[in-house]
């Protein structure tokens, strides 16, 4: 069995622009024994362009 988490991160300031949030985070969960699994977007605009993802980690319970 696998426990999931996830972590939200709107993307105004994420995609676009030079931003290492996504690599803290992912670090931060790795110290906790969580793998990297994925993101999934949760906002996006009439255009297309993502306003929310949330990335998603899992471990082994």
């Amino acid at each position: 069995m696998y426990k999931y988490e996830y972590v939200a991160i709107k993307t105004g300031k994420f995609f676009g622009s030079k931003c290492t949030e996504h690599k803290d985070i992912i670090a931060q969960y790795a110290e906790k024994g969580f793998r990297y699994a994925g993101f999934i977007p949760t906002e996006i605009t009439d255009s297309g362009k993502f306003k929310e993802i949330e990335l998603i980690f899992e471990k082994k319970e």
